[in-house]
């Protein structure tokens, strides 16, 4: 089917458990990191999915617990996705229907911008490349559905 997965339904591709492997890599600096997880995407109330990650980041050989919610919502145009944080604030869009999307993030002096691609049914990639003057990062994580 090509490179791309495509995804009509975003929300209901994403729903349920999946593995996460992240690596983190510190561009400037060479340093280098792992996230091992899981991300479940749980239904919200009033429409969307509750995104909550958590597992263990190891950086420079030291482990540590880390998570992160995320908010999933309808977007303003079917059937895009409105990726929020937990608190409310605009993080970036996502509209899979190619099977790629490539979203931005600005955070103060940094842009965040991310490449997502889906697979097959059961695997898709994001890859966040950071640049600004604050950091110099690229986080490439994997997700595997969870049977």
């Amino acid at each position: 089917m090509g490179e791309f997965w495509p995804v009509p339904d975003v929300l209901g591709y994403l729903a349920g458990g999946w593995r996460v492997e992240r690596s983190v890599r510190d561009l400037a600096s060479g340093a280098e990191g792992e996230f091992s997880g899981t991300t479940l995407f749980s239904p919200l109330d009033g429409g969307g999915l509750l995104h909550r990650e958590s597992g263990t980041f190891v950086w420079q050989g030291v482990p540590r617990p880390a998570e992160r919610t995320l908010r999933f919502l309808p977007g303003s145009t079917p059937p895009t996705v409105d990726v929020r944080f937990a608190d409310g604030r605009p993080f970036h869009d996502l509209d899979l229907r190619s099977g790629h999307h490539v979203a931005d993030h600005p955070c103060s002096a940094d842009l965040y911008r991310g490449e997502f691609t889906v697979r097959s049914a059961d695997r898709w990639r994001t890859v966040w490349r950071v640049r600004g003057p604050a950091k110099d990062l690229v986080l490439t994580t994997d997700y595997v559905r969870e049977g």
